[in-house]
């Protein structure tokens, strides 16, 4: 099953912010930059995550979005179901009306049911175990004078 644009999009939101730290805000600008998507579906991804209870954003000028607990919380197979707006997976119409086959047709229900066995597959994917972790704060290296003479030549 393909998921479409803008449930992309949400998922790499998600998981993000879920590898920042809880605190850290970040910016809608500096969210779009660092999932690789343009600015105003970033925009329309962070509106509808708020609306879910996802994210938590903050207004004005040092504002900017977190992840919120119930984020850090959501699986892939409740988010992708929320975000899904389809009825059906099959387009069971043509140019010319309905399919002729609708009636008897049993493709419609097994697509259906491999829908649910997809989400039901995601259901135990909570998406911040998916996140790379950034720390907050110093990283200790360690330089030694070999690897600083490796690193000058």
């Amino acid at each position: 099953m393909k998921i479409n644009a803008f449930s992309d999009v949400c998922l790499r939101v998600v998981m993000l912010l879920a590898g920042e730290p809880s605190a850290d805000l970040m910016t809608t600008a500096v969210i779009a930059e660092r999932v690789g998507t343009p600015y105003n579906h970033v925009s329309k991804a962070v509106i509808q995550l708020r609306e879910l209870g996802l994210v938590e954003s903050v207004r004005g000028r040092a504002g900017g979005v977190r992840i919120s607990a119930a984020g850090r919380g959501v699986t892939a197979g409740w988010l992708l179901r929320k975000l899904d707006t389809r009825s059906d997976v099959a387009e069971c119409e043509s140019p010319h009306g309905d399919c002729p086959l609708r009636d008897g047709c049993g493709l419609r229900g097994a697509l259906r049911r491999a829908r649910g066995a997809f989400y039901a597959e995601l259901d135990d994917v909570v998406i911040a175990a998916l996140a790379p972790r950034r720390h907050s704060g110093t990283v200790p290296v360690n330089v030694t004078l070999r690897s600083l003479a490796e690193t000058v030549r």
